[in-house]
């Protein structure tokens, strides 16, 4: 018997080596759940991610709508938006466009670049204010300048706009302060964000998708909802 289980066990580690292999191989190649439990898809580019060929992401799959960075506080305007804007156009994909709002800008100043700056049309998604800095400004004043912001772009294209945050800043100022508007929500992880699906209509959940099209890492999100519920939602 001894001899049996020292000719064997050389035999029985090699065999349980090459199940972790395969059982880590497997965890690595299964299909993200997101891409199956979501009818919805889509990404968020900017300059960073440089000269995009359209036509190829157009024939990608997962690619329901595009959200394009426009400006940044009220003079950084991104050098890609005019090309990602038109390009999107061009080739049929659903457009959004975001404003990086500065706490430390004025926040008419800054809505007024905006409205300048990106002209939409029907079928697009409604404008997004993405806030992610405080610049050591209080609540306060970042809930007053925000909705300033949200009001001036709601009163010149007619819809309100979307609101992008992560997790805390979602606690910290959106969740009894403004949680009228449309969410997307910033949380990379594998389960579900924190915050009630049904108090956000998009996720952002990777900052490292790959997709044709696209050189590099790009944003993938899903909006929860189907079809129908995503055309109520564009203008």
């Amino acid at each position: 018997m001894e001899f049996i289980r020292t000719r064997f066990l050389p035999f029985l580690m090699i065999l349980f080596f090459v199940f972790i292999l395969f059982f880590i191989y497997m965890l690595h190649m299964k299909v993200d759940w997101r891409l199956k439990n979501y009818e919805i898809h889509g990404l968020d580019i900017s300059h960073y991610q440089k000269d995009i060929d359209f036509k190829k992401l157009k024939k990608s799959k997962y690619v329901d709508f595009v959200f394009v960075k426009a400006i940044e506080g009220f003079s950084v305007k991104d050098k890609k938006f005019h090309q990602n804007w038109a390009g999107l156009k061009a080739n049929n994909i659903t457009r959004g466009a975001y404003h990086f709002y500065r706490p430390s800008a004025k926040a008419k100043t800054q809505a007024l670049a905006f409205i300048r700056r990106v002209k939409l049309s029907k079928g697009d998604l409604p404008p997004v204010l993405d806030l992610e800095e405080t610049d050591n400004r209080s609540k306060d004043i970042i809930l007053k300048g925000v909705k300033i912001w949200l009001e001036t772009v709601e009163r010149h294209y007619g819809v309100k706009p979307i609101i992008y945050v992560n997790q805390d800043f979602y606690y910290n100022y959106i969740e009894g302060n403004l949680e009228e508007y449309p969410i997307w929500i910033a949380a990379y992880r594998w389960s579900k964000p924190d915050v009630r699906e049904g108090d956000w209509q998009f996720w952002q959940y990777t900052d490292k998708g790959k997709i044709k099209g696209i050189s590099g890492y790009v944003d993938r999100n899903v909006f929860v909802g189907n079809l129908a519920d995503f055309k109520v939602l564009q203008l």
